[in-house]
Order: structure tokens, then sequence, then C-alpha cells
């Protein structure tokens, strides 16, 4: 709603049907809109937010031309803030946006599309790259479904088996070699899938996950014919041939990591062992009401323990470095001593055997120090989860612990704060003579502080991980986590702000 310059109110409410008024040569629509503040609790638009936005959808109209204009913001000329997305190649472009700090195997995009049908459509894009993870990006229309569903299986499917059958049709397997697996093909495999449909059938309330059987038969049709067509092309033959090394080296990798895995078992019934006095259990024996702390420290790790609340709040401190998950395989993960105590306390496996049905908490909730330290730890925890336990972030058991970074205090007046931004504010509430407390990290902080700001469910606040954009998140992931050096700094240097000032002592 908005109100005009004679005071009346507007809330959308149409004051005439349409009307013509004359011919003209201009085509399109111009939609004006106003949050209503009787209805949502901010108004203020994030252009951050809203260009993500674009961008997505750019990616998924080839050719469509997005301009995003935000005239609160000018620059020293005082021109608006102006930014705009318009990708040629769709989803294309979308797969070298999320390789482009990735060592590729071949230089093309595999293309697939298909438009013969009025009830369906198909986009698929394939670049290889040396990762040892897959990157499935699917879409149903332009809707991203992060859990995948029977598009996926009709992809992963004929991706095996015309894989399969190249492999055998260039000699590289022998008539007495047992087949490729799909996990083999699928190995450093980062794939968008655009499908539309008229008819949709989605599973859940979310719409994260495609449920509709015809969609399996024709992803997998199309896929097989096209992908077979463009291999059989000679001139294709080393990208085919590159992917094929690919599998061969995931292949000895899986065959590795099947033992590695029968010693993660054996680590993992020893890991349950080791957790006694280190994890400190919930008593309660629902999982959905019980939650667990991994805390940063041996100290708050103490700490926490004292506060908590035994029948639903498990503890388990963090005493030694996190190894950061996207640059180790799964072998070299398990000989990290905190990655097997979090796998057998939250009792769901990890993996590709990893079952969210088993897990024993809900809520699984990263407690670190809110410096810069405490933020790589973060960053770590959420890697390896998003790595080797992605469904834990998809049905939103991770969470994100927000501890105070200040105190205000005078006499019997009490204030945490936990951002910069809020610090002025609360010292303006509480008036002169207060005195002011900065936390430096968790085991500052006395049981009863501890408590009553970042542990009580009544009075914590707490940051849920998730994950809506699947190609996002990978490109971010690979740039930040991954080996690739000077893609980092790129991103640091344009996104970091390094004219922030630490001014406590000024405060003070």
């Amino acid at each position: 709603s908005y109100e005009d310059e004679n005071g009346e109110i507007h809330s959308g409410v149409p004051v005439a049907p349409l009307k013509k008024v004359g011919k003209t040569n201009r085509k399109g629509t111009v939609v004006r809109f106003m949050p209503d503040a009787r209805v949502f609790e901010s108004t203020t638009f994030v252009t951050e937010t809203i260009a993500k936005h674009m961008q997505d959808d750019a990616f998924m109209y080839k050719g469509a031309h997005f301009v995003l204009i935000d005239k609160r913001k000018v620059d020293d000329d005082m021109n608006p803030y102006r930014v705009e997305f318009c990708y040629e190649g769709g989803i294309v472009d979308l797969v070298k946006f999320i390789n482009e700090s990735k060592v590729k195997l071949f230089k093309d995009v595999i293309y697939i599309e298909d438009h013969t049908r009025e009830d369906c459509q198909l986009e698929v894009a394939i670049q290889y790259t040396d990762d040892y993870s897959e990157t499935i990006a699917s879409y149903v229309n332009n809707i991203p479904t992060a859990d995948g569903g029977t598009h996926e299986t009709g992809f992963k499917s004929a991706l095996t088996r015309v894989l399969n059958d190249y492999a055998r049709m260039r000699n590289i397997l022998k008539e007495k070699d047992a087949n490729f697996q799909g996990e083999d093909f699928r190995e450093g495999i980062c794939c968008v899938l655009s499908l539309k449909m008229k008819q949709v059938q989605f599973e859940g309330q979310t719409k994260g996950k495609l449920g509709s059987t015809d969609a399996r038969i024709y992803v997998e049709g199309i896929v097989c014919d096209q992908l077979e067509a463009y291999l059989n092309d000679k001139r294709n033959w080393p990208v085919g041939d590159a992917i094929i090394d690919k599998a061969m080296t995931a292949q000895k990798a899986r065959v590795a990591s099947k033992k590695a895995k029968e010693i993660a078992r054996q680590k993992s019934n020893a890991a349950q062992s080791n957790l006694i006095g280190k994890l400190a259990p919930a008593t309660g024996r629902k999982p959905e009401l019980n939650e667990i702390f991994i805390v940063e420290g041996d100290s708050a790790g103490g700490t926490a323990k004292q506060c908590r609340n035994r029948a639903t709040q498990a503890i388990l401190p963090l005493r030694g470095k996190i190894i950061n998950a996207e640059k180790k395989r799964i072998d070299q993960l398990l000989d990290n001593e905190e990655i097997c105590m979090m796998i057998a306390a939250f009792g769901a496996g990890f993996g590709e055997e990893f079952n969210v049905d088993n897990l024993k908490y809900h809520k699984v909730i990263i407690l670190a120090d809110a410096d810069q330290d405490g933020g790589h730890i973060r960053c770590l925890l959420i890697t390896f989860f998003y790595r080797y336990m992605k469904e834990l972030i998809t049905a939103g058991h991770v969470y994100c612990g927000m501890p105070p970074l200040y105190r205000v205090s005078k006499k019997d007046q009490v204030k945490y704060v936990y951002s910069d931004r809020e610090l002025d504010a609360a010292i303006r509430e509480i008036g002169r003579g207060y005195s002011l407390q900065r936390y430096k990290g968790l085991g500052e902080m006395s049981k009863e502080q501890l408590w009553e700001t970042t542990m009580d469910p009544e009075r914590r606040s707490l940051m849920k991980v998730t994950l809506e954009d699947g190609a996002m998140a990978e490109k971010m992931i690979s740039t930040l986590m991954g080996e690739n050096i000077d893609a980092r700094k790129e991103y640091i240097s344009i996104h970091a702000d390094f004219n922030k000032v630490d001014d406590f002592q000024k405060k003070e």
C-alpha cells in the first residue's frame, strides 16, 4: 500500500477496469508495486538478493535481458547502481560459471536439448572437471529441485548406460570386464538439467523433489539418444576418452574407498567408545526434540556441558583441527579424529550411505567463536556436511549458534549485542556510565551467560543453513574452499570490506 499526494491510501485494488486508450508500436508490460507495510515486517528491498534472483533467472531464460537499477545507491558521479544479466548460452553459461575456478577435463560443454513435444522440453549441459565430487543442479519449470527426483534418475541411468557402451565400443572395457558403476561416471561431473513439463508431480510441500514417472522415461530416452550420437562422432572421441579415463581413476578410488569405509566402520566403533568422556549425550529418546552442539574448544565445551538442558541438548567439543573436506578424499577424511567423532555422534553414516532418517539429533548446531577463526571453523564444518552429509542441510537440520560480541551493562541493566551495528543503539538505550565487555571467545562466558545468550531455546538466536541454489552453492564451495588460490583471492578482493575499522577501544 502507499499514500498518494492527496492522502488517499491505495492497496492494490483496481480503481477502474482496463480500457483501450489507442494504438502503439510498443510491446511489453510494466508492473509497479509497493510492499504493504501492514503485511510485511520489513519493506526494504535488498539489492543483492534481487540481483542474485535475476542472475538465476537469466541463466534459465536463454537470451533474456535483465536490468536492475537501484536509485537509492549512487556512485561519485551520481549515477544509480545498475547491473545487467544476459546469457545467450543459458544453462551452458551456467555450467561455465560454476566451473570457472576449476580445472576442466575438456573445454567444450556437452549440450543436449529437445523441443519436439508439446508437454515436455529438456535442456542438459555437461562438463567434467578434476574434482572428486559430483554436481548435478536440476530444475523443473525453472524451479530448483534440490532433492533431485525422477528427472535426475533418468539422466543418471542414461549416462551410465551410454558411457559403458562407449567404453566397450572403444575397446577400453574388454568382454570379460565388468561395467563401470554410475558413481564412477559421476565423479567430477558438472551437469545442469532443466526440464519443463505441463503435468508436474512434486514430492513433499517444498517442491524440492520431482515425482513424475513420465519425467524419468522422457529424460532417459532423450539423453541416451543424443549423448550416444555425440560420442559416436569421432571428433568427440577425445572428450569421451577423457571421461572414461576419469571413470577409471574413480573406479580405483571406489575400490580403495570401500576398504576405507570398512576401516571407517571399525573407526566408528572405536569412535563410539572414544565418545565416552567427550560427548555429553542428551538423555531424551526423541530425535525430533534433541539437538547437538558442535562446540569450538575444550573450554567452551566444558562450560556448555555445565549449563545445557541434559534432556534435549548434547555437547561435542572439537579439540583438534577440522580437515577441509573439499581438498581430501574419503579415506583421508577418516583419518581425522574430529570427523570420525561427528559421524559416530550423529549416528546416520556418511557419504552415499548417509541416511537422515537415522539421525539422533534433529538440530545440529555449530557453536564457534564470533571471530574470524570461528567463522573459518563454521566454513569447514559446513563444507564437510555439504560434501558428505548433504541431506543434513537440505532437510533443514544444520544451524549456526549466534554468540554475542558484546555485553553492555549499567547497574541492573544488561544487554547482549550480536553485531557492531547493534552496539551504538544499545549504548544509547542504556545511557552514560555503562560498562562494555567484548567477548573474544565462547570460553570467556560464564555458564549463565552462555546459556541465556546462546543455548536457551527461548532467548537464543540461530541461523539456519539452507541450500536453495545448488549451482551457486557448488560454485561458492569450490571457489572458497578448493585448490584454486587465485579464484579465492579474486573473490575476496571483490567482496571483502577492507575499510572496516575496529573501534572497540574508542567505544570503551
